[in-house]
């Protein structure tokens, strides 16, 4: 007997923290194929770059994803 959608994600979102992470990338990475080497380099420097800014300039997502929606809205 086939499993639910819904049944696997509730399985899922009882894993650890750093399970759910790397489920979520195996899922990612099953519909977007191999990644870019030179994409993943760039990233990295990216958030190294962020975390060196320090938690302080860091902004809660329900904070960024207002204003993506308000500038969405006006565009």
């Amino acid at each position: 007997m086939a499993r639910s959608i819904r049944n696997i994600t509730s399985e899922a979102l009882e894993l650890p923290e750093e399970e759910r992470l790397a489920l979520a990338s195996e899922l990612i990475n099953s519909v977007e194929g191999i990644s870019d080497p030179e994409w993943e380099a760039e990233w990295s420097r990216e958030l190294d770059a962020r975390e060196a800014h320090g938690p302080e300039h860091a902004r809660p997502w329900s904070e960024v994803h207002s204003r993506i929606l308000e500038r969405l809205k006006k565009s």
